[in-house]
């Protein structure tokens, strides 16, 4: 498909480019007037799943034809299905095994941070554990790391990343961690196309190589007979010696590493290739006037200079930000509306649309505000199952287990729509949660005990006593220690959770009918499924 090269293959598409329908025309273009089976023989390396569903249904609109093979950059295991290597530790019990260790940590210095940041900091670590692993670093890297006057500091914090190494480094492990393993696999697929090249063309597209593995596999895949890679967002309107300067170990402390286009440098330089050596992959650049505009406002900084000596000859701006809208929202509630509103007017028009941010809390109000039109926007990063209806009931269930109860928790439970989900007579339950809201108000009890519990039902018919007895054995229940470990802890809630969604009747109520409920249902069989790592609490 491709022809032979002295060079790395490398292609870009430029930023606005639709880069699913221009990598499906032009590898269209490029097998036309071949054999059937010429597509088919091609193995396209994509770096998300949504990308891969969406370049199936491009080639799934065609006439009928043979399909290449979509798979993921990531899922190195399909490349090298012969490697012989140790399978991956479970995420799950990875964080369980090294919350444990942070835990420990923090009943014996209790000065680095309080026992509540105990999940943040696991996240952290994890997060430093992958970064270091997938870019070959070992454990002792930390230690020759330039402190400058943070030597106290430092110290603290070393205690803290002691974790890393004694986890990494522990003996008679079974399992290898996601991005070891991974690292293992691209060193093994390197090694076998060194020696035997794959003479079928294989592509990766869409990734910036933003993770050491990652760049990796795409360096080994352009210097295939039959290998290319297609960078997107590719700015051709960079000059080159701008671009080239992004790399420059002099310009390393003025924050080019943060430039857009800096991996791409990265990537390029360690190919040896320029960036005019990077041909458009297919089609022509309909936002040229755009992009000029765009590269020459995200020039790195030592060279913002440029603006002066190159904004006038752009001339006339009208027609490259034509389409553009700058809205300044006076707070956040007029910002997501006004994304929401730009959302609706889109579908209103037949058009596709998108809200590309980071900011997830933004994502969720523009989501909520769509709703009053009954539009429900396909997330790309899914929504948090702490998010859904039963993982905020779980979590409201969560803060009563094994601890004084709250007036102010306890009520918040008992109106969570899944509480006593059970039962037909839904509407005596709320009545019955206000009045014991106004009577605790009155009360003005800090702690809710069963005896006061007992004490309100006093004050009912013969019929809603009944309630009142229900609730104050739950009660005591839910507030009493889970156990020793956490198998057991997770059991003591579960249960205390199925009790109240019930209340009272068999089952656990509506807490797992719905899908986010089955999606809850799956964590807790994976938590179950290791819930002896953490050990004793």
């Amino acid at each position: 498909m491709f022809e032979h090269s002295e060079n790395p293959r490398v292609y870009g598409l430029p930023p606005g480019a639709d880069f699913p329908a221009r990598l499906v025309d032009g590898l269209l273009g490029r097998t036309s007037g071949t054999q059937p089976e010429a597509l088919a023989r091609v193995t396209i390396l994509v770096n998300t799943r949504r990308m891969q569903r969406r370049i199936k249904y491009l080639f799934s609109i065609g006439k009928p034809r043979l399909l290449p093979r979509i798979g993921l950059v990531t899922d190195l295991d399909a490349l090298v299905p012969d490697a012989d290597l140790p399978p991956s530790l479970p995420q799950l019990r990875r964080k369980l095994e090294i919350s444990a260790l942070v835990g420990k940590l923090l009943e014996a210095e209790p000065e680095i941070a309080p026992r509540s940041a105990v999940v943040a900091l696991t996240e952290s670590l994890l997060a430093l554990i992958d970064e270091m692993q997938g870019e070959g670093l070992a454990p002792e890297a930390l230690l020759d790391l330039d402190t400058g006057d943070l030597t106290g500091h430092w110290e603290r914090s070393l205690k803290f990343l002691s974790i890393v190494r004694s986890y990494t480094t522990a003996a008679g492990r079974e399992f290898l961690d996601p991005e070891a393993r991974r690292l293992c696999a691209a060193e093994l697929l390197q090694d076998s196309w060194d020696t035997r090249p794959p003479q079928d063309p294989i592509i990766v597209a869409g990734s910036t190589g933003s993770r050491g593995i990652t760049a990796q596999v795409m360096r080994a895949v352009a210097r295939l007979p039959q290998g290319a890679v297609i960078l997107p967002g590719f700015d051709f309107e960079m000059p080159e010696p701008v671009f080239l300067s992004l790399t420059d170990q002099a310009n390393a402390s003025k924050g080019v590493e943060d430039h857009p286009q800096y991996r791409f440098a990265k990537f390029l330089t360690a190919l040896e290739l320029s960036p005019k050596q990077v041909p458009c992959w297919h089609g022509v650049d309909n936002r040229k006037s755009r992009n000029q505009l765009i590269s020459l406002s995200l020039r790195p900084a030592p060279v913002t200079g440029q603006w002066l000596s190159e904004g006038p000859k752009l001339g006339d701006l009208s027609e490259r930000t034509s389409g553009l809208t700058l809205v300044e929202a006076p707070d956040p509630k007029s910002e997501s509306i006004a994304i929401a509103v730009a959302l609706r007017k889109a579908i209103d028009l037949n058009q596709t649309a998108a809200l590309i941010t980071p900011d997830r809390t933004l994502g969720r109000r523009v989501a909520a505000a769509l709703k009053r039109w009954d539009v429900v926007p396909d997330d790309s990063a899914g929504r948090p199952l702490a998010l859904t209806a039963p993982g905020r009931f779980l979590r409201l269930v969560a803060n009563l287990v094994g601890k004084p109860t709250d007036p102010i928790d306890l009520i918040a439970a008992l109106k969570h729509p899944l509480a006593v989900s059970g039962q037909n007579d839904r509407g005596s339950h709320l009545r019955l949660t206000r009045e014991l809201e106004l009577y605790l108000r009155k009360s003005g009890n800090v702690t809710v005990l069963p005896e006061i519990i007992a004490s309100f039902s006093k004050t009912r018919s013969e019929g809603e006593t009944a309630w009142g007895v229900w609730l104050a054995s739950w009660l005591k229940t839910v507030a009493s220690a889970g156990g020793s470990t956490f198998r057991a802890h997770l059991a003591h809630h579960i249960d205390a959770s199925e009790a109240l969604a019930s209340g009272g009747t068999d089952g656990a109520g509506k807490l797992w009918e719905q899908s986010a409920g089955r999606d809850v249902l799956k964590l807790i069989a994976q938590f179950q499924a290791e819930a002896d790592y953490p050990g004793p609490l």
